[in-house]
């Protein structure tokens, strides 16, 4: 018989979704069983708890199951929020972020799948989010105010694989309230503790 002690996670170490849940679940100080996937061998027992076949999923103790990393978020943080990350408008903002931002970010990471448009096009189309995050760190020290919030922590990931695509490029863009805002986060005991090879 399954120990079903703790929550189970699906997850795949460098995925910006599972990364964002895994930072979540820890800030939360949810305990759980972590369980890596190969993508291209997916676990039949997590297809069964989710057929989409996307990481990350979260099956809690009583059987539910999460397989929307800002649902997992949201959940985490219903259980223990001890910086106040819940905020009123965050929504919008990652919606811009997952729905439109991670086309581009895909688009320019992989350009040689989509060669309609060249390589710098698609960094272009991602940049107009870029300006837009710098310019909202200008009125504040984060995202949507002067304390870090879920919108800071659910959109870090993508903004992380998008300045390491050509992290020389990026490092000489005028972009440098967010590059201090993503380099916080790449320091953070937080992100270090949820990226550690187990």
């Amino acid at each position: 018989m399954k120990d079903t002690s703790l929550p189970i996670l699906y997850s795949f170490r460098r995925c910006p979704y599972a990364i964002r849940a895994r930072m979540a679940l820890k800030y939360s100080g949810i305990a759980l069983e972590i369980r890596e996937v190969i993508l291209r061998n997916k676990p039949p027992e997590m297809l069964n708890y989710s057929s989409k076949g996307t990481v990350p999923v979260l099956i809690l103790t009583n059987g539910e199951v999460i397989d929307e990393s800002l649902n997992i978020m949201l959940w985490a943080i219903s259980q223990h929020d001890p910086n106040n990350w819940q905020s009123e408008d965050f929504k919008q903002l990652i919606d811009e972020n997952d729905n439109v931002f991670k086309q581009h970010l895909d688009q320019y990471k992989y350009s040689v799948k989509h060669p309609e448009h060249s390589k710098e096009y698609y960094r272009q189309q991602g940049e107009v989010f870029l300006q837009q995050l710098e310019q909202r760190l200008g009125k504040h020290k984060y995202l949507l105010c002067d304390q870090m919030t879920i919108a800071d922590v659910a959109i870090f990931p993508f903004i992380r694989q998008y300045a390491h695509v050509d992290k020389q490029w990026f490092d000489q863009t005028p972009y440098q309230r967010l590059q201090t805002w993503l380099n916080e986060f790449l320091q953070s005991d937080l992100f270090n503790a949820i990226m550690k090879k187990t």
